[in-house]
Parts: C-alpha cells; sequence; structure tokens
C-alpha cells in the first residue's frame, strides 16, 4: 500500500496515539468535531499529550487552516473503532461557537470539502458516498459509540459534503444541494408535509439530528 499525505496541511505535529501502520487501504473519511472552538496548533499539542489517548489524522482550524496529527500511512485513534479507523482517514473540525447545534464557520466548511477531495483523488476513492449508515464510506463518530460528535450542524451537512466531494470528482450529484436546512423546509412545505415552515426554520435546532431527518424527507419527496 503506498499513502501520501495531503499538500493542504499547513501545519504537523505527529501524535504518538497511532497504529503504525494502518492494516487496511484507505477506503473511508471519518468527519468529527472538536467539541470546541480551537486552533490547528492547540488541536495538535493536546493530541501530542499522553493523557489525550486520542487523534485524528487531520484537523481543521475555525478559520479553515488543515493540520496533519498522523501520516495517512498509520491508523489515528479516533472513532471508538479499530476497523474503521483502519480504513479511514479522520479528520477533527473546529467549531465556531460551543454548544447549542456546535456550529463550524463557512471556511472550515469549505476547507474540509476541499480537504475531502483531495484525500480521495490520492487515494482512488472513486466516490464519496453518505447513507447514513456505517455501509457508505463517509462515517460519523456515533456510529461507533454514544456520542453528540459530529454535532448537530455538521452531521445535517455530511449529504452536503459529500455532493461538493462529488462535484470536484466530476461525479453526477442529487440536485437538491443545501448549505442549510431552509430549501428543505421550503420543498416539505410546498409538498403538504409542514404548515408552518417559519416555525420549523426557528425551532429544527432543538431536537439532536432533526435537520437530518428534515433534509432526508425532502430529498425522498423530491426525486419520487
Amino acid at each position: 500500500m503506498s499513502f501520501s499525505n495531503s499538500s493542504l496541511a499547513v501545519f504537523r505535529q505527529i501524535s504518538p496515539h497511532k497504529n503504525t501502520p494502518r492494516n487496511q487501504p484507505i477506503r473511508k473519511i471519518t468527519i468529527h468535531h472538536t467539541a470546541g472552538v480551537i486552533s490547528i496548533e492547540n488541536l495538535g499539542f493536546w493530541f501530542a499529550q499522553s493523557a489525550a489517548q486520542a487523534s485524528s489524522n487531520y484537523g481543521v482550524g475555525n478559520d479553515g487552516r488543515i493540520a496533519v496529527y498522523v501520516d495517512e500511512r498509520d491508523r489515528s485513534w479516533c472513532s471508538s473503532n479499530a476497523a474503521n479507523d483502519n480504513q479511514a482517514v479522520t479528520i477533527e473540525v473546529s467549531n465556531s461557537a460551543t454548544g447549542g447545534n456546535w456550529p463550524i464557520s463557512e471556511r472550515a466548511l469549505a476547507a474540509t470539502i476541499e480537504l475531502c477531495a483531495d484525500i480521495c483523488k490520492r487515494n482512488n476513492i472513486d466516490r464519496l458516498n453518505y447513507t447514513g449508515t456505517v455501509d457508505g464510506n463517509l462515517t460519523r463518530h456515533d456510529m461507533f459509540r454514544a456520542t453528540n460528535c459530529p454535532g448537530a450542524f455538521l452531521g445535517a451537512r455530511l449529504s452536503t459534503i459529500a455532493d461538493e466531494v462529488n462535484r470536484r470528482l466530476g461525479k453526477a450529484v442529487n440536485s437538491l444541494h443545501w448549505l442549510d436546512i431552509y430549501g428543505a423546509i421550503d420543498v416539505l412545505h410546498n409538498k403538504g408535509v409542514i404548515s408552518t415552515p417559519a416555525y420549523w426554520k426557528a425551532n429544527y435546532n432543538k431536537l439532536q439530528y432533526l435537520d437530518q431527518l428534515i433534509i432526508n424527507m425532502a430529498r425522498r419527496l423530491e426525486t419520487q
């Protein structure tokens, strides 16, 4: 197996918390959130501490800068699942605020998309598929353990991230493409599923993963 790291990384601090080498080819990407606002330097410092017992292959700061903490040839300790992490390049994304739906900045989102596309190109991943299950090759931390990671905001955008990556890979994508869920709520209103779109737009983030459910429902209705 031949591996390389992304040239998009501008900072490098290798964590001791890893397995060298990974025992599987890279087939997946797993996106996490940091559960707080943190720079790529401070995240690297934390991953270097013996108390951390955790790491990721890459980190994306709130400012959109990218760091490498575990070389792609090695397995990071990130997703609470060795089988996943031996196949996945793991990415920790800084939040732009703490709590609530754990938002991330537009710069961090754009950098994450760019990094995912680069990972796919270098590792011959033909298409990034987010299915909402471990069967897809874009996975989430909460698929493997009881956790709020990657947070409601980022979790609701994994389909969008996959679509944007696939566009960059030259693949056909679903014509429904939103950076937020307001378009999805409008679709459900137009289809007669909900009668008060303003209420849903004001309250969708009060229940964990409700925004992802709304988006998935709208996608299915629009393609029927």
